[in-house]
């Protein structure tokens, strides 16, 4: 049975940590209203871009297609692009992306496919390092970036477009965490190459005539949609991290409370035995004389 001393420093120990994990849980819930409102600005805009391209690319067709559409005609190379935190103490935030995107690369090689994986992230290169260190050709660091914003995003998506002009990869999928509420994220899997069109998207009565031709607006909205893409994922990831973060540190202080009570309690009880003790052997030691 552990001493009072000991019990009285396991006290103080908790008590030091669930100041920590208050104060990490307030922190996030302050971050958390910047990243979702982050996330929540940037829908609109992707959601009606996919619109466009979907009214754009049901005038062509075949051969005409640019290669961001119609892709390279071949599936046996996959890249998977993973966007994850750079930090732990998120709950299983990062695990599940990487669980998402494990599963994917596994499926693909029970296929005979050939995967490469880009980490944006340290927290996925950590965990699939593990089964996939000489599938994974290149780690970006998000520390590297001050602030995340549209420059960031289309640095990103150059180097997934000047990898696919080179031709080392057929088929692009992103994997990220979409915001749907503070206790939760749902990590989702996104195909950016070829350019995933929605075929339920609205569209108007009206007759449009473009010039130039639906093609060439096209060769310059793709790279732009793929770098809005990219953004809208690394928003929506923050905004998954922080809460999923206050989520999880909420639960760790919750925790600490309840350990707290009961060391709080077996202290207790062990003083009482103690003093107990003390009180019968005096007694005794009264009655024998």
């Amino acid at each position: 049975m552990p001493s009072l001393k000991d019990l009285r420093n396991r006290i103080a120990s908790v008590k030091a940590t669930q100041k920590i994990t208050k104060a990490m849980q307030m922190v996030a819930a302050a971050k958390l209203r910047r990243a979702q409102a982050a996330a929540e600005a940037a829908r609109p805009y992707a959601e009606r871009m996919e619109t466009v391209l979907a009214n754009l690319a049901s005038g062509v067709s075949g051969s005409s297609a640019p290669r961001l559409i119609g892709g390279t005609g071949s599936d046996k190379v996959h890249l998977l692009v993973v966007c994850t935190a750079e930090r732990g103490l998120c709950g299983a935030f990062n695990s599940s992306i990487a669980r998402l995107a494990r599963d994917k690369a596994n499926a693909l090689k029970a296929q005979g496919k050939t995967v490469k994986i880009i980490c944006v992230g340290k927290k996925g290169y950590d965990i699939l390092r593990r089964q996939f260190e000489k599938d994974i050709i290149e780690l970006i660091d998000l520390r590297a970036f001050k602030q995340v914003g549209f420059v960031n995003a289309e640095g990103i998506a150059q180097n997934i477009l000047a990898r696919f002009a080179n031709g080392e990869f057929d088929v692009a999928t992103l994997f990220f965490s979409k915001f749907k509420s503070v206790i939760s994220q749902i990590p989702t899997a996104q195909r950016i190459i070829p350019a995933e069109i929605p075929t339920g998207a609205p569209k108007t009565e009206a007759v449009y005539e473009y010039e130039p031709g639906e093609s060439e607006i096209l060769e310059t909205l793709l790279p732009r949609n793929l770098t809005v893409q990219v953004l809208r994922a690394i928003l929506e990831n923050a905004a998954s991290e922080q809460g999923a973060r206050m989520s999880a540190m909420d639960s760790a202080t919750r925790n600490a409370g309840e350990m707290i009570k009961k060391q709080t309690q077996l202290y207790n009880r062990s003083r009482q035995a103690m003093i107990t003790k003390e009180l019968i052997e005096i007694i005794s030691g009264a009655e024998a004389l």
